[in-house]
């Protein structure tokens, strides 16, 4: 879920997908490579995300990774089970929305 919602606003290439996650999780995801690219090709592999190569400034080629409608279809169903789950988490911590017999 994490990693469709970092290429839901800009195609991002494997790196840059890293720092992005390090930064808005405030450093609390450190993913590494070999933990990214598995993921990215399996997201590729079933058609949530699609892939391009793009020259970077220096000179390299970068391949980018972009969210597809399937992608995004997707996200959208992790982003409501992660309401639900976080939804029941806060119940059981609050002491719950009613009484159990």
């Amino acid at each position: 879920m994490l990693i469709l919602a970092l290429l839901e606003g800009d195609d991002m290439y494997g790196y840059q997908m890293i720092e992005a996650l390090a930064r808005r999780s405030s450093d609390l995801f450190q993913m590494k490579e070999g933990t990214l690219y598995p993921i990215l090709h399996s997201l590729e592999k079933d058609g949530c995300l699609s892939s391009y190569q793009q020259e970077a400034p220096s000179g390299r080629m970068r391949k980018y990774y972009k969210l597809t409608r399937k992608g995004k279809k997707l996200l959208d169903e992790k982003r409501a089970e992660w309401t639900a789950f976080h939804q029941g988490v806060d119940q059981v911590l609050s002491g719950g929305a009613g009484t159990l017999a």
